[in-house]
């Protein structure tokens, strides 16, 4: 009898796993993408502020502190709630220097 259940055992655990696996690969795989999506999101966002400061006439020190909190946000490498957060400071900093203010 033990000689019959060792497959049957086996079977399971591979079962398992592949459940398992088949389960988590994809999770990770979306995450994974999401976080390069987010990333490259803001770092065109930070580059639509950098422009967006080079052709303003004037010294905006609201947008100068939200660009450099997004650029250090961007240094740091963290997850996509940090991407995303870099994107919204640049994209207000882009508001900004466009509205002059």
């Amino acid at each position: 009898m033990t000689a019959s259940v060792l497959p049957w055992l086996g079977g399971g655990v591979v079962a398992l796993a592949a459940g398992f696996l088949a389960a988590l690969l994809p999770r990770r795989r979306a995450r994974a993408q999401g976080r390069r999506v987010a990333w490259s999101s803001a770092r065109a966002a930070i580059h639509d502020a950098t422009v967006s400061r080079d052709a303003s006439p004037t010294a905006v020190p609201e947008a100068e502190r939200l660009l450099a909190r997004a650029e250090l946000l961007a240094a740091g490498r963290g997850g996509a709630d940090a991407a995303r957060a870099a994107a919204e400071h640049a994209r207000r900093a882009d508001e900004l220097w466009r509205a002059g203010r």
